[in-house]
């Protein structure tokens, strides 16, 4: 019964991820880590942000189970392709009406909400947390500085291929996701680590 409870907050934490990148997707807008990679690769080629989150979360994937061991690996590879298969079948329209910075701050509510479910029922969302963990740990490079200059460089991708402004309310999707996904971890030591391991409002 414990298990299928933390399963179903899982997958109610997948289903929410996805709908607030398909949010996203659709209004022009970008995210964080992976997320935000295949974000805009969708937007440069036209093959669906699902398909690019599945390809590029790959390479992380040999490294967690490199370095993070095959049970983890194995659960966020699940996690990874339930919710690109989300993300592939979700239809979702873009809503003109809405300003784009209500868009902003509705996907970040609904990112973060879904990341923290995910986090704080022992899956991950793989993703560039996972590099920047390693590379804190074998490289003594502070993961801070890795996951904000990855952001930075999407953001600026960002700014390239939608504009200045959407740019912007990209960044207060980020904000919103991120402060959720911190604010609401369990406080428990051993588990720092792997609650560091998200998408990408930070995947």
């Amino acid at each position: 019964m414990y298990f299928m409870k933390k399963a179903l907050l899982v997958l109610m934490g997948l289903f929410l991820t996805a709908i607030g990148t398909k949010i996203l997707t659709v209004s022009h807008l970008t995210f964080g880590g992976t997320a935000g990679i295949s974000t805009l690769l969708t937007f440069s080629t036209g093959i669906s942000w699902g398909i690019w989150f599945f390809v590029i979360n790959l390479p992380f994937f040999i490294l967690s189970v490199k370095r993070l061991g095959i049970s983890f690996s194995v659960y966020t590879l699940l996690c990874i392709s339930l919710i690109s298969l989300i993300n592939e079948f979700l239809k979702i329209s873009p809503s003109p009406a809405l300003h784009p910075l209500i868009i902003a701050i509705a996907s970040g509510l609904i990112i973060g909400t879904g990341v923290v479910l995910v986090l704080n029922n022992g899956a991950s969302l793989g993703g560039i947390h996972i590099l920047a963990v390693y590379m804190d740990q074998h490289l003594s490079i502070n993961r801070g500085k890795t996951l904000f200059l990855t952001d930075f460089i999407i953001v600026i991708s960002a700014t390239l291929m939608v504009g200045f402004l959407h740019a912007l309310y990209s960044i207060v999707t980020i904000t919103i996701a991120s402060y959720l996904a911190g604010k609401f971890k369990p406080h428990s030591p051993k588990n720092d680590d792997e609650n560091d391991l998200t998408l990408e409002a930070q995947a």
